[in-house]
């Protein structure tokens, strides 16, 4: 029987998917800017932090376009990271309207839930696939000797 904290809890694992996507894909522009405009050498910290500043703005279709206008890497992905986006927009806008007062009984709750899994599936898919094209396999088998990268940069 699922609960009224199963769904907000479901919501909140699609919503860090949705963040796990749209900072991959800052940190893509982020390294794509900074090398276009020269700032790899860490002469103008000023301009650097300004385009930080810009992309931190930024939406996920934001930075999409803006992306996809920087590199032709992403166009083999470019089904993929439309659907992420129709859902992250989905999820962020309109989900609670969507279900309304389903969230009121058993069965609209479970209805809820699948929708939810639905829509994480898809938004770990499109990060999974970013991943992937950035050098990050998270599907590789634990035992094949591949580590996730665990270094945190401070903030």
């Amino acid at each position: 029987m699922p609960t009224l904290d199963d769904v907000y809890r479901t919501f909140g694992q699609a919503s860090e998917a949705a963040q796990l996507l749209e900072t991959e894909l800052g940190n893509m522009l982020l390294l794509t800017s900074a090398a276009d405009d020269g700032l790899l050498t860490g002469q103008n910290s000023k301009q650097a932090s300004a385009l930080l500043g810009r992309i931190n703005r930024s939406t996920l279709g934001q930075l999409l376009k803006n992306l996809n206008s920087k590199t032709q890497s992403l166009d083999q992905l470019e089904a993929l990271l439309s659907k992420a986006l129709d859902e992250r927009n989905r999820l962020s806008h309109s989900f609670y309207r969507q279900h309304n007062f389903r969230r009121n009984s058993e069965q609209g709750r479970a209805l809820m839930l699948k929708d939810l899994e639905s829509i994480h599936s898809t938004l770990l898919n499109a990060y999974k696939a970013i991943m992937l094209l950035t050098g990050t396999d998270l599907d590789a088998a634990p035992d094949s000797g591949y580590t996730v990268p665990t270094r945190h940069l401070p903030l």
